[in-house]
């Protein structure tokens, strides 16, 4: 369902729908709807916001929806990392478990730096593409 709502979300022409929207497009429940935006939402795939002089949630995506869901990542890699040290220190770093541990840490590790960089360089290259966001 969140895949379903998320395309749903990509394809409007404003990128945003209300929760009743969106189950009409969809032809499933508001508690299908809920379920799935509050996936989306707590993986930065889409916001929630009031809608002008109503009380009626809009859902959207923004233009940089991946570049802010990798971006947000970062807390849960620096989470992972910090959990993984600590199983090193209580295993051992020569035990098997120890060993095997590390090198999961040096992939988060890795992967963190290199996250970096790409980011970087996908702004620079979206700015190529589309000119400065504001």
């Amino acid at each position: 369902m969140p895949a379903r709502v998320f395309a749903a979300l990509l394809a409007s022409e404003s990128g945003a729908l209300t929760s009743a929207e969106l189950g009409e497009r969809l032809h499933v429940s508001p508690a299908a709807v809920s379920g799935a935006v509050r996936y989306l939402s707590q993986q930065y795939m889409v916001t929630r916001e009031r809608e002008p002089g109503s009380r009626r949630d809009i859902f959207r995506v923004h233009s940089n929806q991946w570049y802010e869901a990798l971006a947000n990542r970062d807390s849960v890699l620096q989470r992972w990392e910090s959990a993984l040290r600590d199983g090193v220190a209580q295993l051992g770093p020569d035990s098997p478990a120890g060993t095997r541990l590390q090198e999961t840490l040096a992939f988060f590790e890795f992967v963190q730096v290199e996250l970096t960089g790409m980011m970087s360089r996908w702004r620079a290259h979206r700015e190529a593409l589309f000119g400065p966001q504001g």
